[in-house]
């Protein structure tokens, strides 16, 4: 296996990547959130001029899991050679929950939970993000994984204020089952802001000048301190008599009460230190920066606390379903190694774009794309949806999705770019093709794209002569904002686009309206949590 690569992209089955390229002990924090079965497609919503809603949401990763064959093979493989425990585990699940979609899911997550484990550093933690439904199934796994002694905490996360449910109480919050690898582990104690409803009920005192404090007995732990008369009480007192005094000569003692209290001074703590419930982190609401349109994105604050909690400056964190990218941002954002996984290249385009936009000549790589035309031929040939998705990230262009309707049929993607003073989006329509091609195809390219400003077709094998001929007859579309002239229809193959050619268009730079931005991120900003 080769050295540990860090701050990279794979594209890919994580179990695959995890196996192929990630060594033993080599990892400081896992943050997991995997797809379950809810029988749900998780899609990526991306901007709209305008805020109007989407046309198409495309299809990031299906959330469901079936026993197939594979699922079949997976668990006989943890049967026959996984960790005798987990394998006894495992069996006896399967026998009493039978081969459906619930066991194909933990099966699948299994292997890679022992995978995770093994790369894991001794003083490694994981964290695995789930919701109830699956929680209890997960946490029996983890147990024989990582051992019922190295289970830390189960966090509830209040994701929700209120949530209604038909027949049941509504669903507010998701969970975050904790373990480490072994007994020294990175763990940094985090205080949190006081809320101000615990402000108002607690500092109800104030000095004269102003400061807001409240009271704490003085009492010694056990009951056991030094005896001596104090403000007219004869007791056990927290600190030597001597000590009191100071403190008393320092303003810091109340004596407004029967017995002498100390004074806590609310700009002097550091806040509640954070505990297993986590109602202080709001989920992303619908007009916030951070918000990419990814309906399982979760809050950059979450991922913050977990990274800053479990790991220290320069270690490295791994996601191997990282989605759009949260954890990464986090990771990055705090001086973090990251290594994230995912196995659409919908979700590495996403994440590639928002590590940018969030850090502006950040340095990463992407392994698993293709990088020539023969590995992008292999592409095609393995899943021509894949191969269309990865095409139209090489212009930044959004995916249409699958089903396209009237005027957009035969249209695989667009861009969107603002090109006047009006502020009107303008489309550069977009279609992929993996096979032969001839002239028709781009004819009715050209006959959709009469409307748009551009139409663009990009080709993996070399376009013919009367496919060339045709694209220059369609002249040219002006651009009012740069007084320019640009080819109408513009063919593009995909060895062009691998040695650096692209759209001949605005520069998207400036004028790009087609994928949700991701705002700046500081690495030296203050942060919400205080590391002690």
């Amino acid at each position: 296996m080769d050295t540990l690569k860090t701050n990279v992209l794979y594209y890919g089955d994580n179990l695959e990547i995890l196996r192929k390229y990630i060594p033993d002990n080599s990892i400081d924090l896992v943050y997991l959130d995997p797809p379950f079965n809810s029988k749900k497609d998780y899609n990526i919503l991306f901007k709209e001029n305008g805020g109007v809603e989407s046309e198409a949401q495309i299809k990031a990763f299906t959330d469901t899991w079936h026993w197939t064959q594979t699922a079949e093979n997976t668990y006989y493989d943890i049967v026959t050679n996984g960790p005798l425990k987990v394998g006894q585990l495992i069996g006896a699940l399967h026998d009493a929950i039978g081969q459906n979609d619930v066991m194909a899911y933990l099966v699948m997550m299994t292997a890679r939970l022992i995978e995770l484990h093994r790369i894991l550093k001794p003083t490694g933690s994981l964290y695995l993000h789930c919701d109830p439904t699956a929680s209890h199934y997960l946490k029996l796994v983890l147990d024989q994984i990582f051992g019922p002694a190295n289970f830390r905490n189960e966090i509830v996360w209040k994701r929700f204020t209120f949530h209604a449910d038909a027949k049941r109480f509504g669903r507010v919050s998701d969970r975050l089952i904790f373990y480490r690898k072994g007994a020294d582990y990175i763990f940094n104690r985090l205080n949190a802001s006081f809320s101000d409803e615990y402000i108002t009920s607690k500092f109800t005192h104030f000095d004269s000048d102003g400061r807001q404090f409240r009271l704490d007995n003085l009492n010694p732990p056990g009951g056991r301190g030094p005896i001596y008369e104090f403000h007219g009480v004869t007791k056990p007192w927290r600190f030597t008599q001597d000590k009191m005094l100071k403190l008393e000569a320092a303003g810091r003692i109340y004596t407004g009460s029967k017995v002498a209290q100390l004074k806590r001074y609310l700009d002097e703590l550091p806040g509640q230190a954070v505990h297993e419930l986590w109602s202080d982190i709001a989920p992303i609401n619908p007009q916030a920066k951070e918000r990419l349109g990814y309906e399982t994105q979760k809050p950059l604050a979450l991922l913050e606390r977990i990274i800053r909690a479990s790991s220290n400056e320069g270690d490295v964190v791994l996601d191997p379903f990282c989605g759009c990218g949260t954890a990464l941002v986090a990771a990055q954002k705090l001086n973090r190694r990251w290594i994230g996984i995912d196995i659409t290249h919908l979700a590495i385009t996403l994440m590639r774009n928002r590590l940018r936009d969030s850090f502006p000549g950040i340095q990463f790589e992407v392994i698993g794309e293709p990088v020539d035309l023969a590995s992008a031929k292999a592409l095609a040939r393995q899943d021509r949806y894949q191969f269309q998705w990865w095409a139209l990230g090489l212009i930044k262009a959004r995916p249409l999705g699958e089903k396209k309707k009237g005027a957009d049929k035969g249209i695989d993607g667009v861009i969107q770019f603002i090109d006047d003073a009006s502020g009107k989006a303008k489309r550069a329509v977009v279609q992929v093709k993996s096979g032969h091609v001839g002239v028709n195809a781009f004819r009715e390219l050209k006959a959709v794209a009469a409307h748009d400003a551009l139409g663009i077709f990009i080709t993996l094998e070399p376009p013919t002569r009367p496919m060339q001929t045709e694209a220059i007859s369609a002249g040219f579309y002006h651009s009012p904002g740069w007084d320019k002239d640009y080819p109408k229809m513009q063919i593009l193959t995909i060895e062009e686009l691998l040695h650096g050619k692209t759209v001949d268009m605005p520069p998207q730079t400036q004028t790009s309206v087609t994928f949700a931005k991701a705002p700046k991120v500081s690495q030296k900003e203050g942060e919400q949590l205080r590391q002690l």
